[in-house]
């Protein structure tokens, strides 16, 4: 592969203090997260502690003040290549999703009060859009915010929601305005503790074991105004405008995912034998290789390139799409045929192949399903 220019000396000190802390921090526990369906919150703790949350909030607030996503990126691509997808999710989804929406649009007195604990790891985000019949369009919500004087009554129910157990900050789409489908929607920040607002159970997912999921429901929780997240309807332009970011995460994501597999698919066939060689000395099993390899290298150049774009602010929705129905694809193609190669033993939970697997399948769906990927390049071309 051509060598990667995206990083400076900085971030490759980053990587190696990154790559320290999840063999320490999170390696010797994941199994048990993934058992247990979340992570133990003092990680997280930790994660804040050693400077890896909030990375680009100002210093005045706890954060690392470097606005520089290729600091993401590296964690992103060590918690991948550790194996650890399911069990580092928290991380990269409070960092990569969750923060624009408390730095972005927000006031000093939201900052001065949010962005501290969220730095430091005592405070988890989660985002919740999606509903048990609402899924892509987000115009459709049904959770409702009717003002009553300095609140808001909040009602309605959410699914599939990331950290929804564990997180203390909940952005939460709801309608505002009834009447109007995506004029009518605003974020609410949602605070543990607030009155009439439950977690369901946690969803049992096929993948992603050690990523807590789950139902939130929303009874008559007064919020108060001031934890409205910019002006009145909205919180659509906000969701849309924030997508990008996501989806550049979910490609980073995949790509390292699948170079993960594909390195442990390297070393298992050139260990395993069958005939008396190496599995990896036969023709299909090094046609196959030679294929995942091109498309790797092809598919890292091109997210480097919006990783670039993106730092000089000119990430189009487009583009962000194309890459992360691309890059989902092959990483679920690469995951699959290097389980493959290992045959019965890939199926195996003791052989990580398995476990990335099956965590792969989400990355088809979440950010936007790939259908709707497609749908927004589609209609870029005039059609």
């Amino acid at each position: 592969m051509l060598p990667r220019t995206l990083f400076r000396d900085e971030h490759r000190l980053f990587r190696d203090a990154v790559r320290s802390f999840i063999a320490q921090e999170i390696v010797p526990y994941a199994d048990d997260w993934e058992s247990l369906g979340r992570v133990d919150v003092a990680m997280f703790k930790k994660a804040g502690q050693h400077g890896f949350l909030g990375m680009e909030v100002p210093e005045k607030f706890g954060g690392g003040g470097v606005d520089d996503f290729r600091f993401n990126v590296i964690l992103n691509e060590e918690i991948q290549r550790a194996g650890v997808t399911a069990s580092g999710f928290c991380i990269t989804l409070h960092n990569d999703v969750c923060m624009p929406y408390f730095t972005d649009g927000t006031t000093q007195e939201q900052q001065r009060r949010w962005l501290p604990g969220l730095c430091s790891g005592e405070k988890m985000a989660a985002v919740a859009m999606t509903e048990p019949g609402t899924g892509s369009d987000l115009a459709s919500i049904q959770t409702t915010a009717i003002r009553d004087g300095d609140c808001y009554v909040l009602n309605g129910t959410k699914t599939f929601i990331s950290n929804g157990l564990n997180s203390s900050y909940v952005i939460v789409a709801a309608k505002t305005d009834p009447s109007l489908r995506h004029r009518g929607l605003s974020l609410l920040i949602v605070e543990e503790g607030m009155p009439g607002f439950d977690r369901g159970r946690n969803l049992n997912k096929v993948g992603l074991h050690a990523q807590d999921t789950s139902e939130l429901v929303f009874q008559d929780v007064r919020v108060p105004v001031t934890n409205r997240l910019g002006d009145e309807g909205t919180g659509f332009f906000q969701l849309m405008d924030k997508l990008g970011r996501e989806r550049l995460s979910l490609m980073v994501t995949a790509m390292a995912h699948a170079k993960q597999a594909f390195d442990w698919t390297i070393q298992y066939c050139k260990e395993r034998e069958a005939f008396g060689q190496p599995i990896g000395s036969f023709q299909n099993s090094r046609f196959v290789l030679a294929e995942m390899k091109t498309e790797l290298d092809i598919g890292q150049v091109f997210v480097d390139r919006l990783v670039e774009a993106y730092l000089a602010g000119e990430l189009s929705a487009e583009d962000a799409a194309e890459g992360k129905w691309w890059c989902s694809e092959l990483q679920n193609r690469v995951a699959d045929q290097c389980l493959q190669l290992h045959g019965g033993y890939g199926y195996m939970e003791e052989y990580p192949i398995a476990r990335a697997w099956r965590d792969a399948r989400i990355q088809k769906i979440y950010g936007g399903t790939n259908e709707i990927m497609k749908e927004i390049i589609g209609r870029s071309l005039g059609f």
